[in-house]
């Protein structure tokens, strides 16, 4: 790795002159390469790719921003980005972690970046979840938002992929009875887009901080649903949400309306067993219709 561009644009972008005099591997990304990069004085952590992939990082870096431009939980301040040699790169501020936890904070501070607001749902560019293109155009109503943007696109997606069959026709007939399950209006909030466990972690002095954001305005039960998915959140993270924004009645229901756009998406990345899952989900959310 030819370090040159990256330390100019470390020094263009921070007015201080820097050399990578270190470098490790922190693991963990299943989509890029992370590095910490040091010069014995200053620290930034590096997520490296093919150059053709430059955009997703100028959507990530962008996401970043608009997240610290609520005010409320703690992101890695984007530095720079660029390619070069066929490599394309994303520096980002370095947090150290492991101050022990707060689910406490981290559900208030979430519940508080809820707050910011948009005119629409979607946002100012596409960007992706994982490594699947993720469509944000505008759109007034929510419903047709969620049906076209989400969930018919994963759909679409799966049958380009080869995943035909039930999951089609049930999924067809999911996409037509969106009015029975999202029965109430939500404003458009704030998202981070992907927050699983392994998106959130604590600095030294316990604050929480969440990371590798899919940005976009929709529903703020989408980022509470998908906290769930996969566990690791809490009963006092929930609590403390709840004590500064509750959730509407009928959450329990359109959680899984919600977190059905992730293991379309799982499937679409992975495959394995959850098209099975997929379609489960399908089947009780249709109960759950009337149909």
């Amino acid at each position: 790795m030819d370090w040159r561009p990256v330390e100019a644009a470390i020094e263009a972008a921070t007015g201080d002159s820097f050399r990578v005099e270190q470098q490790r591997s922190m693991g963990g990304g299943c989509i890029s390469q992370t590095l910490l990069i040091g010069d014995g004085v200053r620290s930034f952590f590096v997520k490296l790719n093919a150059a053709s992939l430059l955009s997703m990082f100028e959507a990530e870096a962008a996401g970043l921003e608009e997240l610290l431009a609520s005010g409320s939980i703690r992101v890695p301040t984007p530095v720079c980005s660029g390619s070069g040699d066929g490599t394309a790169w994303l520096v980002l501020e370095y947090i150290p972690m492991g101050g022990g936890s707060n689910p406490g904070l981290a559900g208030e501070q979430l519940a508080q970046m809820h707050r910011k607001q948009a005119d629409a749902f979607g946002w100012c560019m596409d960007n992706t979840i994982g490594s699947t293109p993720q469509q944000n155009g505008w759109m007034v109503e929510w419903i047709d938002f969620w049906r076209e943007r989400r969930l018919g696109f994963q759909l679409e997606l799966a049958a380009r992929k080869g995943y035909g069959g039930a999951l089609q026709s049930q999924g067809e007939k999911l996409l037509g009875c969106f009015d029975r399950l999202i029965d109430h209006a939500p404003l458009p909030s704030l998202l981070h887009g992907d927050l699983w466990g392994g998106n959130i972690g604590y600095d030294e002095q316990g604050n929480p901080v969440i990371f590798d954001p899919a940005v976009y305005y929709g529903d703020r039960e989408a980022d509470v649903a998908m906290t769930e998915l996969f566990g690791g959140f809490g009963k006092e993270f929930y609590d403390a949400y709840n004590a500064v924004w509750p959730l509407d009645s009928g959450y329990a229901v359109r959680k899984n309306l919600y977190n059905l756009y992730h293991i379309l998406n799982h499937l679409n990345l992975f495959g394995g067993g959850y098209a099975q899952q997929a379609q489960g989900m399908i089947a009780k959310l249709l109960s759950e219709s009337g149909h």
